[in-house]
């Protein structure tokens, strides 16, 4: 048997990592400025992440969600404390599309209804309800095109209402900055203005902060630089480390009624070590703050580069757009400059490292980035 081949792959195999560095099978290092889409958020290979996982592994993996397992609500609990969100109810799953696809899933028995709004340039996941509201028709089969949503564009108030009008409406759902769609940020005020509308019309606003939740931005959740408490927010990348888990976090206005929502793995004894663990290392090392800080840096001086057309984003999760196409620019950083980033779209490179990204690291790269762009 072999792979079904649906991934472009460079050839590359890592075999080891360490904090912000990957090693390959020829033991040549790189600098990690993409944590696997934004995943690796405490670092690769955190003593105190591996010891809590295999601690776990001795003593019990797995078992169902028909069972008592005291470490979802120890995880719910220190998820509140750190985030803010300490009255809201946790839905513990597996990944960032089954987040979505669950919190859609709870606005429609909610409300009643089946309409979404969502924006241009979004990406919410690639199952089925979750890739219907994602704005990439490539990957929208037609089983999955016979949902009931609206694309709008981003930050256009006159839109929304005009949308919201119909009393058709089950949800709004926005990333808290854009991910795939290039580090792209809603205005506080259009975020403040929707949350407002979305109760006056009592339609669930619905945050997706699965890459830019999780300390990415310098604050807990993007969406908190607007000020706002959205009905639900999802979450998933950066909250297992690597680990795959994801989560719904529900406002205390909405009650659950058994059997309403369900995951085979969600919650699992490792997820949930992984979990609690990512948590208690961002506490310990002030890794929120550090994103804020290093970020700041890093955009600032970004933002000095004349090469560069647009420098987007919060914290550490930074989007450049230029204007020429950005293939040989990343080809160049990776298998030359030894350095990982990400592209999304033709023309911008996204940077999205660990959250441990030391100031000194952040600035090798910023040196070798600017030397690269004046010899291309």
């Amino acid at each position: 048997m072999n792979l079904f081949d649906v991934y472009p792959l460079y050839d590359l195999n890592p075999v080891s990592a360490q904090g912000c560095t990957i090693t390959d099978d020829k033991g040549v290092e790189y600098l990690d400025l993409y944590g696997g889409h934004a995943v690796i958020s405490v670092g690769h290979s955190h003593p105190h992440y591996m010891q809590r996982i295999g601690d776990q592994l001795k003593k019990i993996g797995f078992y169902s969600n028909s069972v008592q397992n005291p470490m979802q609500a120890e995880l719910a609990k220190k998820l509140g404390e750190l985030s803010g969100y300490q009255d809201y109810n946790l839905f513990l799953c597996n990944s960032g599309a089954e987040a979505n696809e669950n919190a859609l899933k709870l606005a429609s028995f909610i409300t009643g209804k089946k309409r979404i709004v969502a924006f241009e340039k979004s990406f919410h996941g690639r199952t089925s309800a979750a890739v219907a509201v994602t704005d990439n028709p490539k990957i929208i089969a037609p089983i999955n095109d016979v949902h009931d949503r609206v694309i709008l564009p981003l930050n256009n108030m006159d839109a929304l209402q005009k949308a919201l009008s119909t009393g058709e409406v089950a949800a709004v759902l926005i990333e808290g900055i854009q991910g795939v769609g290039g580090c792209r940020v809603p205005s506080p005020d259009f975020m403040q203005a929707a949350s407002r509308l979305c109760k006056e019309m009592n339609v669930l606003f619905i945050l997706d902060e699965i890459q830019s939740g999780y300390g990415r931005s310098g604050k807990f959740f993007a969406h908190q630089y607007a000020g706002i408490q959205p009905d639900v927010i999802t979450v998933a990348k950066g909250m297992g480390n690597g680990f795959p888990i994801g989560g719904v976090l529900v406002a205390p206005d909405y009650k659950p009624w058994h059997g309403m929502l369900g995951t085979t793995f969600g919650g699992n004894y490792l997820a949930c070590a992984a979990g609690l663990a990512v948590l208690e290392i961002m506490e310990l090392e002030h890794l929120v703050e550090n994103a804020y800080t290093v970020g700041g840096f890093m955009i600032k001086e970004l933002t000095t580069f004349s090469q560069i057309k647009e420098v987007r984003g919060k914290g550490l999760m930074i989007g450049l757009e230029f204007d020429e196409p950005v293939v040989a620019l990343r080809k160049k950083l990776l298998f030359e400059e030894k350095i990982f980033t990400g592209v999304t779209g033709t023309h911008v490179i996204r940077i999205l490292p660990p959250l441990s990204l030391s100031q000194k690291e952040a600035s090798r790269f910023l040196e070798t980035f600017s030397r690269v762009l004046k010899n291309m």
